[in-house]
């Protein structure tokens, strides 16, 4: 008895030494010294292979190299360096952030609506496919098909190709924009593009389910679809006096209707001569006709090419007539010049045939490229930067100067707020009008006459500021407290009349406002 006591404190003492620490949870059941080698090779450190021959439905995944564990990203890893061991019961084997996942490593990239729902609207026991991994459905990511009906109800009932994306994307089920009817057998054209779709794929329902007929859809006559309103008596073909653009629209008995083309004829095509376009005779042979410029050549001489490109002529102009053209006011305003003011009644002959050519293709499209600047260099560019004339006038009233005068040297008051540019920059005589803005002078005598006749010059200058104001030209800031003669007394009260007299003198007639002498025998 002492001898089995001894083997066993010898072997617990052993296992203490040997194992680093408790196995998780999920591995409870391999504990003890005995059950090592279901998990670890002797003398190796590597255990990767041991895992993968209990976690099979992952090698499986890794042999087929599908999934996050046969991405680059782990590839090559060890199991053991991101699924640790012997840390104890509670630790948590399989770790993963779901909020920073990068779920493309798994083969399948989320996009649109997939990448606005959480992981356990698809990772869920009723989704899981591999019977493996559904056992432990509930702590597990693994298992999920990558098909649309792995996930989704297949609504059209296994009637058409299980490939969803041919037809439908991520965004949204409805509609199917992948869709293209011209890839059918049954190709929409002419009236036929413009029905609903439920007008020939019925809406019913099949197996306790809506269902939508797009599979096995007849149609080899046009009788499959439409009522024969003519009883037969013409036969079933309906094609042959009519087609899909119009049923009203009678062929010629013997004549061909271009309509069954992929060209047919419209507005001034109609009455074109077969031989202008079927140059060789032979009309079974392709004629090109995707462009205009196929047939006609490019009016405007590739000036209006954009990368080396010219548009179709059908961009700005219809079969019915090269003229008038259809670029409105809308188009010309997402280009570079935008047309605002009087240039929205311009006729584009106006801008754009100054000569014998239309021109549409400017080096310029500042004011002077097209109007003569009748300024010239008589305004300083720091006014009129780059030659803009919207810096003073408006394209609505070129009349109507918006110009601010305080950027200037002489700011507007009074009087001066109501006179016109031109009463002060332009110099009119009969004949000859002469202007002046760099360089005017900013004296009243400029503009003024003195009709004091230089009774106030000082240092052969006017300064009517002294007395005078901008908004009338009564002499308010006049004292004569401040001049020679102070009134007082009985000149108090006087008009300014009764001393200050005009002269006799009919050639310089002007009244007198400075005397020689001021003594009281000048006057009385």
């Amino acid at each position: 008895m002492g001898f089995l006591l001894a083997v066993f404190f010898i072997a617990v003492k052993s296992f203490a030494q040997l194992s680093p620490g408790e196995l998780s949870d999920v591995h409870a059941h391999l504990e003890g010294i005995t059950n090592c080698t279901k998990c670890h090779v002797l003398g190796e450190k590597e255990t990767s292979a041991k895992c993968l021959a209990c976690h099979t439905e992952i090698k499986k995944l890794v042999d087929q190299k599908k999934g996050y564990h046969a991405s680059a990203e782990v590839t090559g890893q060890r199991c053991a360096a991101c699924h640790g061991e012997h840390y104890g019961r509670d630790f948590e084997v399989v770790r993963m952030n779901q909020d920073n996942f990068n779920h493309n490593l798994t083969g399948f990239k989320l996009e649109a609506k997939h990448a606005e729902i959480t992981c356990i609207d698809c990772h869920k026991a009723a989704l899981i496919k591999n019977k493996i991994s559904q056992k432990k459905s509930a702590g597990t990511f693994l298992g999920m098909g990558t098909e649309c009906i792995d996930c989704h109800t297949d609504v059209h009932q296994n009637t058409l190709s299980q490939n969803c994306t041919a037809c439908h994307n991520q965004e949204a089920f409805v509609p199917a924009t992948g869709f293209d009817h011209a890839a059918t057998k049954f190709p929409l054209v002419g009236k036929h593009k413009e029905v609903d779709c439920s007008k020939c794929h019925e809406k019913t329902t099949l197996n306790g389910n809506p269902f939508q007929q797009f599979a096995d859809v007849q149609f080899a006559s046009c009788t499959s679809c439409h009522e024969d309103v003519h009883n037969n008596k013409f036969g079933n073909d309906c094609r042959k006096c009519h087609d899909e653009f119009s049923f009203t629209q009678v062929k010629n008995i013997g004549a061909f209707n271009h309509n069954n083309t992929d060209y047919p004829l419209r507005g001034k095509h109609v009455s074109v001569d077969c031989k202008e376009c079927h140059t060789s005779g032979n009309h079974t042979k392709a004629v090109p006709h995707t462009n205009c410029t196929d047939c006609h050549s490019d009016f405007h001489k590739g000036q209006l090419a954009k990368n080396g490109v010219s548009p179709d002529c059908n961009s700005c102009h219809s079969v019915d007539g090269f003229s008038p053209s259809s670029f409105g006011l809308e188009r010309h305003n997402n280009t570079e010049f935008a047309l605002n003011g009087a240039h929205m009644a311009t006729p584009c002959f106006e801008c754009h045939k100054k000569g014998e050519e239309w021109n549409f293709k400017f080096e310029e499209i500042n004011c002077t490229a097209c109007h003569k600047n009748i300024h010239e260099d008589k305004i300083s560019s720091k006014f009129m930067p780059d030659s803009d004339c919207r810096a003073c006038h408006n394209e609505t009233i070129w009349s109507q100067i918006n110009f601010d005068h305080n950027k200037t040297n002489f700011k507007l008051e009074g009087k001066h707020t109501t006179a016109s540019c031109r009463d002060c920059h332009f110099n009119e005589t009969a004949e000859v009008s002469r202007q002046k803005f760099a360089g005017l002078a900013a004296d009243c005598a400029n503009c003024h006459d003195d009709i004091h006749f230089g009774q106030f010059e000082e240092s052969g200058k006017n300064d009517c500021e002294r007395c005078h104001t901008f908004k009338n030209w009564l002499p308010e800031k006049f004292n004569h407290e401040n001049s020679r003669f102070k009134i007082d007394g009985k000149h108090e009260g006087l008009e300014c009349i009764a001393c200050h007299k005009p002269t006799d003198n009919l050639i310089r007639n002007y009244i007198v406002y400075k005397f020689e002498d001021i003594t009281c025998a000048s006057c009385h």
